[in-house]
C-alpha cells in the first residue's frame, strides 16, 4: 500500500516550489491564488526572500502548505491509500485526502501560524532535540523536572524533541546528558510548540476550525494525536485542535501506518526529512520524493 506523507516546519527553503510554478500553468495559478487568500506576495518570498523572511513562523507554515499542496497536484494524488503530516504537514494531508479545500487549509494554516507566532511572543520558551535515550527515559526526566517541559516531537526511535520553559528545557537537557543522550540540543526557536505554553494559539485555532467546513475523508489519515487511521470529520477537528498543546507522534503514527500495510511511502512537498526518519522507523519500507 502507498501513503502519502506531508513535512512540517523546518523544512522550508529559498526557491521552494519555482520549478512546480515555471512548469504548469495551473500550479501557477493556484499559487498566484494563495497570494490572494493571504493578502500578500508570499510567493515572491518562497522563491526570492531572505532566509530570516523565510523563517518566520507566519510565512514559513503557508509556504510550506503551498508547496506541497502544489506537489501533490503535479503528481495528481499517486494513488495513496493513507496519509499522514508532521504537525502542520496534517493540514497538507488533508488536503490531499478531501477533508479541506485549498482555501480553507490555507486559511487554517495562516491562523494557525499567527496565533502560534502570538504565544510565543507573548510566552518566550525553547525546545531541544534529544538524541540517543528511549523515549521512556525522556518522559521520566521530563517529569521529574519543576516547570513545564514535555516529550513534543517523537520523531524516530532514539530522537525526540522537548518542549516548556526555557528554564525547565535546560534543567531536562543537563538531566538527560547525564542520563546517556548523546546529545541534548537546543533549538533556534522561541516558542515551546506542541507543549502546555500553546494554550492561547489552541483556543484561537479552535475558534477558526469551528467556522470551517470539513468533509468525510476519502483515505484514513493517521494524525499525530491519536496515531491511528482517522475519517470522521469531527475526530479530525478535534484532533487538529488537540495537536497544538500535545506531542506529534511521529514514530508511533508510521509504526500504525506500516502495521496496517503501508509498504511505500512517498513524501510530498519540501525536503527529505521524513524520508530520513521513516528508514529509522522502519528500514525494510520504501520511502521517495513525489517530486
Amino acid at each position: 500500500m502507498k501513503a502519502l506523507v506531508f513535512p512540517g516546519q523546518g523544512s522550508q527553503f529559498v526557491g521552494m516550489g519555482k520549478e512546480l510554478y515555471d512548469s504548469r500553468k495551473d500550479i501557477k495559478d493556484l499559487m498566484e491564488y494563495a497570494n490572494e487568500i493571504l493578502g500578500f506576495d508570499i510567493v515572491s518570498i518562497m522563491f526570492n526572500g531572505a532566509d530570516e523572511d523565510l523563517k518566520k513562523t507566519e510565512v514559513t507554515q503557508p509556504s510550506i502548505f503551498i508547496h506541497s499542496v502544489a506537489a501533490l497536484k503535479a503528481v495528481n494524488g499517486l494513488g495513496a491509500e493513507m496519509v499522514a503530516g508532521h504537525s502542520l504537514g496534517e493540514f497538507s494531508a488533508l488536503v490531499a485526502n478531501g477533508v479541506l479545500s485549498f482555501d480553507d487549509g490555507l486559511k487554517l494554516v495562516s491562523e494557525r501560524a499567527k496565533a502560534m507566532q502570538a504565544a510565543c511572543d507573548a510566552n518566550p520558551s525553547s525546545m531541544a532535540a534529544i538524541l540517543g535515550l528511549d523515549d521512556a527515559k525522556v518522559e521520566e526526566i521530563c517529569a521529574s523536572i519543576s516547570g513545564i517541559v514535555v516529550p513534543a516531537n517523537y520523531n524516530c526511535p532514539g530522537q525526540l524533541v522537548i518542549s516548556g520553559e526555557t528554564s525547565a528545557v535546560e534543567q531536562a537537557c543537563a538531566k538527560l546528558k547525564e542520563a546517556g543522550a548523546k546529545r541534548a540540543l537546543l533549538l533556534p526557536v522561541n516558542g515551546a510548540f506542541h507543549s502546555p505554553l500553546m494554550q492561547p494559539a489552541q483556543e484561537r485555532l479552535a475558534a477558526a476550525i469551528e467556522k470551517t467546513k470539513f468533509r468525510k475523508a476519502t483515505i484514513p489519515v493517521y494524525q499525530n494525536i491519536t496515531t491511528t487511521a482517522v475519517t470522521d470529520p469531527e475526530q479530525i477537528k478535534n484532533n487538529l485542535i488537540a495537536q497544538l498543546t500535545g506531542p506529534v507522534k511521529w514514530t508511533q503514527s508510521v509504526q500504525n501506518m506500516i502495521k496496517d500495510g503501508a509498504t511505500n511511502f512517498v513524501e510530498v512537498g519540501p525536503g527529505k526529512t521524513l524520508q530520513g526518519l521513516i528508514k529509522k522507523i522502519d528500514s525494510e519500507v520504501t520511502s521517495a520524493s513525489a517530486i
